[in-house]
């Protein structure tokens, strides 16, 4: 790494405002106050090279993806079963459209166990094809359409939210920067507040629009002092200025959260938001009509956010924060993969997949699975030319008896 570089990342984590500063000078408490406990600075983790990927070790092969099982056998597991890419170079020299990694992340949650959830969807519990087959709906296989490689895990520092979250901005503004598409398995939710930093460092802030599937409003101020948690990514976002109010749309909104302070601030903002009482009242076909509506008067750009939760725990028990009276996946699956093909996505995340938190083991993998590729598929059918998000293979759709 030259010095460019390493002073490169050294000033983006440094202007990060989620990263904590302190060290033994601090410890000094007021008389009355609780003792304080800093961070040793000293610590060589702290060092913003420690994010970074260390490629000195590595043996000598040519730049690209690389594929690691060996003939049926998948070898070393993979989201999808897809090779795998560690650099930048890697995503310039294949092309690749479609980079996902991992985020286990769950410390910012009160049940542990979300930080599986991307070995669970590696792992393809309970799931056939992966993306080599046709989508039997669409016709359209995104395996044949997209190169897509998984790029490994982000850096989480399993002690710290807040040391969390510079590694995984980083991971993810430096595959946009190549052009591909960042897909992160979480992982807790606090994961979109880094994910989609990443994403407006590349594109510029104000000019993403971010759709938000979830039962929870996750916009809260503050949790016990901190800035970041599960519950806050869409604040930090908003009052951050990476997205506007306008431009960032909520879906599922149910149960008891968010308040009357909740919805006067989602209002203040100028968001948009279709809560579970708005899609009883008048219908699944009516409010998606307005979610697509909305979708495509924005920016150009859009980034989908997607809390399992959404979904009745009836189909997603394996989340932390399960919520009776979900969408179901037959209203989820089609409106994804519109949103997916209809719009320029540069950025998609899955969170909040707890497989130790199933009792069936697999259910909720299974879902997930499909959610992400209901998504891939929708930026297929986009690559491959259909931006017609109810597009339906007549081989499948047509009435020929």
């Amino acid at each position: 790494m030259n010095l460019a570089t390493k002073l490169s990342s050294l000033l983006f984590l440094i202007s990060l405002p989620l990263v904590i500063c302190a060290d033994e000078t601090t410890s000094t408490a007021r008389e009355g106050d609780a003792p304080v406990l800093p961070l040793k600075m000293s610590d060589a983790f702290l060092d913003p090279r420690a994010v970074l990927r260390d490629t000195t070790h590595d043996p000598k092969r040519e730049a690209g993806p690389f594929h690691t099982g060996r003939l049926l056998n998948p070898g070393v597991l993979t989201f999808f079963q897809l090779p795998v890419a560690l650099t930048p170079e890697d995503l310039k020299t294949g092309n690749v459209d479609i980079a996902i990694i991992g985020a286990p992340l769950d410390t910012s949650i009160g049940m542990r166990g979300a930080a599986a959830g991307p070995t669970s969807l590696r792992a393809g519990i309970g799931t056939v094809a992966d993306g080599d087959l046709p989508h039997m709906h669409v016709g359209v296989a995104w395996k044949r359409e997209l190169i897509a490689v998984d790029y490994g895990n982000a850096a989480i520092d399993f002690l710290s939210v807040e040391r969390s979250m510079p590694p995984v901005r980083h991971l993810v503004r430096e595959i946009a920067d190549t052009g591909a598409i960042p897909v992160i398995i979480g992982g807790d939710h606090s994961l979109e507040y880094p994910n989609v930093a990443g994403v407006t460092d590349v594109y510029g802030k104000e000019n993403v629009g971010v759709i938000h599937f979830d039962a929870h409003y996750d916009g809260a101020d503050r949790a016990g002092g901190h800035l970041i948690s599960h519950a806050q990514p869409v604040r930090r976002l908003i009052d951050d200025g990476h997205i506007l109010g306008k431009n960032y749309i909520q879906v599922g909104l149910r149960g008891y959260w968010p308040g009357e302070d909740g919805f006067h601030w989602m209002r203040k903002n100028k968001m948009r938001y279709h809560t579970m009482a708005e899609i009883e009242k008048e219908g699944w076909p009516v409010v998606i009509k307005r979610i697509l509506k909305e979708a495509n008067d924005g920016p150009e750009f859009l980034y989908i956010s997607f809390d399992i939760d959404v979904l009745d725990p009836a189909y997603t028990p394996g989340t932390g924060t399960p919520e009776p009276g979900g969408l179901t996946p037959r209203e989820v699956f089609p409106l994804l993969r519109s949103l997916c093909t209809e719009k320029n996505l540069v950025g998609f995340d899955l969170v909040e997949l707890n497989p130790l938190a199933d009792p069936s083991i697999y259910k909720t993998t299974l879902y997930a699975n499909r959610i992400v590729q209901e998504c891939l598929t929708g930026i297929a059918m986009r690559k491959k030319g259909i931006t017609d998000g109810k597009y339906m293979n007549p081989l499948t759709s047509d009435d020929n008896r």
